[in-house]
Formats: structure tokens, sequence, C-alpha cells
């Protein structure tokens, strides 16, 4: 399985985030903590919604928590 055009920073806001756990950020997303892994690994896509979730969460835009890589 090709890793997904979307890269984030998921896992680095956590750790600055007195170190939030997976399930942390799954309960104050709504979503469970094997989503949140799954999408911090490049494995899953969120939904736009839960994008700009998870970018409210950490109080940063959303092209701080996800990045679009184009292919060359």
């Amino acid at each position: 399985m090709a890793n997904l055009p979307i890269s984030n920073q998921i896992r680095r806001l956590r750790f600055e985030a007195d170190e939030m756990t997976q399930g942390d950020l799954a309960e104050r997303i709504g979503m469970t903590r094997q989503t949140v892994a799954s999408i911090e690994k490049g494995k899953y896509s969120p939904s736009l919604e839960v994008a700009f979730k998870i970018a409210e969460v950490f109080g940063v835009p959303l092209t701080e928590v996800f990045q679009y890589k184009r292919d060359a």
C-alpha cells in the first residue's frame, strides 16, 4: 500500500502539547484511538471536518497539521 500524498505533523504536535496521547486526541475529536493512529501514520486521510477539528485542538492552522505532497 503506497503512502497517501498527505503528510501530517500530528505526532510532533501531540508531543508539544504536553505529550498528549492518541487516545486524548481521539476523545477530543470524537474518533477512536485506532483512527487517530492510522491518520498519524499516513494510512488514512481524515475528512475535512476531522482535519479542521484536529487543527482546532492544537490551536494551529490546518496547513501546520497537514501537508499535501504533489507528485513531481
